[in-house]
């Protein structure tokens, strides 16, 4: 169970900043859709992303 926390919160923090990349890197372009979706959206998501991956290794650190 250790393991997979490690793991998920590895998986979501690289995809949180991808995200978070790819969106302002959208912004700064002078766009305010990618693909379809707000730039602030994905951004937004991107962040969520990043929290869910420090929940999960603050919890399995403290285990």
């Amino acid at each position: 169970m250790d393991n997979m926390l490690g793991i998920v919160g590895n998986i979501a923090g690289a995809l949180g900043i991808l995200v978070c990349a790819v969106a302002g890197i959208f912004r700064l372009s002078g766009s305010f859709y990618v693909f379809g979706y707000e730039a602030q959206t994905l951004f937004i998501g991107g962040i969520a992303l990043m929290v869910m991956a420090c929940l999960a290794k603050l919890h399995q650190i403290a285990k």
